[in-house]
């Protein structure tokens, strides 16, 4: 069990807030911080890696981490750090990153066969590609077989095919060795795929949790589906109105009635939802 009870003041460009967190995290199970930016996500994946400190309590099955008269030293904290970015040494090549941590070489050939990369192993990481770099910073961090994994994004600048992919591997990574998983993410599918537990922060506070779906769906009452977007445009066609709505990647048009764009403002976010309609899923072929 992972106990953390912390505190620290947070300073942006125009404000500051004040992280205050009280939670339990189960061993061996994987969690999503989730919430807007600067709610304090990283914040506290830095704070329990060792890497900023802050007032409280950590313990970690039974070993304190921090409290008021100890902060063990982040490499004293059996963890693995995935960042956004891949931080990988560039004077190594594969399989000298994941030896520079821990002269296992059993241990970082079955990472490196999990992951698809033991033919990449002499390869120099400028020669890779994103989600290849990605995979042997993943790979880099199990090498000391962490009891606590932290992922800062780690797949937000990946393409949605090899984000599957390394999601993938994220998640045989996390039942092959049981560790405990702690990710950062903005993507509520990565979530849903990934994660048992969903914890949400606003201003660094916890405002929510629960399962994912618990936590995601966007469903009230008889709504058949709801879906966030942004309001683009009002338009009077003949004698009705269409809101067109920025969805993810898709824009749609949506008819209002007049009395609903009352209430309605360009450029504020919207939800989109439905009671009496029958979705369809179709395939869509990748070529």
């Amino acid at each position: 069990m992972i106990n953390i009870n912390i505190t620290k003041k947070l300073h942006a460009k125009k404000s500051s807030m004040e992280l205050d967190i009280q939670l339990q995290i189960k061993q061996g199970s994987f969690v999503a911080l989730y919430g807007k930016s600067g709610s304090g996500k990283t914040t506290m994946l830095r704070v329990l890696a060792g890497l900023e400190d802050a007032q409280g309590e950590i313990e970690v099955d039974g070993e304190t981490w921090l409290n008021s008269s100890t902060s063990l030293a982040p490499q004293k904290r059996n963890i693995g750090f995935v960042f956004q970015d891949y931080a990988l040494f560039s004077n190594m090549s594969v399989e000298q990153n994941l030896l520079f941590v821990k002269a296992d070489k059993k241990l970082s050939k079955k990472l490196l066969e999990m992951t698809q990369l033991d033919s990449l192993k002499d390869r120099m990481p400028n020669t890779l590609s994103g989600g290849q770099q990605q995979r042997v910073a993943l790979c880099r961090a199990m090498m000391r077989e962490p009891k606590l994994l932290l992922m800062d994004e780690p797949l937000s600048a990946l393409d949605p095919s090899m984000r599957n992919k390394l999601q993938t591997d994220i998640l045989n990574f996390h039942k092959e060795f049981q560790t405990t998983t702690i990710m950062v993410s903005h993507d509520p599918s990565e979530i849903y795929k990934l994660c048992e537990h969903v914890v949400v922060l606003e201003d660094g506070k916890i405002i929510n949790e629960g399962t994912p779906k618990e936590v995601l769906l966007k469903t009230r009452g008889s709504q058949k589906f709801s879906l966030e977007g942004k309001l683009l445009d009002i338009i009077k066609v003949d004698v009705i109105y269409v809101a067109v709505v920025s969805i993810g990647q898709q824009i749609v048009e949506v008819v209002v009635s007049e009395s609903e764009i009352n209430t309605l403002v360009v450029g504020e976010n919207v939800t989109v939802s439905t009671k009496a309609f029958a979705p369809t899923l179709t395939r869509i072929m990748n070529f």
